[in-house]
């Protein structure tokens, strides 16, 4: 027995777990290797261990993309996750200043904050 196509907003919710899930595993791969260079033992620290939590949100966003037709207060969970990283962002902004390249950073924040409502509005159009 063959499962029915997915809804156009299934697919979009998706399209977004996905896009989420690559930026989420490889950043977070990428800063547990890296770290926080030229800092405190603390601050080394600290950033590590949340390397390892946006890596593990990356591995659900893959999850939940995959097992979308089961999905439900997991996907708006996830978009309010994402939402709140791109906050964060904007305080860290607001208080410190935008780092450079500048662009690249906005390139990071944009999506932040767009995505959760794409994400959030798709997923609830689905039945």
């Amino acid at each position: 027995m063959t499962e029915s196509p997915l809804l156009a907003s299934q697919v979009v919710v998706r399209v977004c777990l996905l896009l989420v899930a690559a930026i989420a595993i490889s950043g977070g791969a990428s800063q547990m290797y890296l770290g926080q260079p030229d800092t405190a033992p603390r601050l080394d620290n600290v950033h590590r261990f949340m390397a390892g939590v946006y890596l593990s949100t990356g591995a659900i966003n893959l999850w939940a993309a995959i097992t979308i037709r089961q999905q439900g207060m997991l996907v708006d969970l996830l978009a309010l996750g994402v939402l709140l990283a791109g906050i964060g962002r904007l305080i860290s902004i607001r208080k410190v200043g935008l780092p450079e390249p500048a662009a690249l950073w906005l390139g990071y924040l944009v999506p932040e904050l767009i995505l959760p409502f794409i994400i959030a509005l798709a997923h609830h159009r689905a039945p």
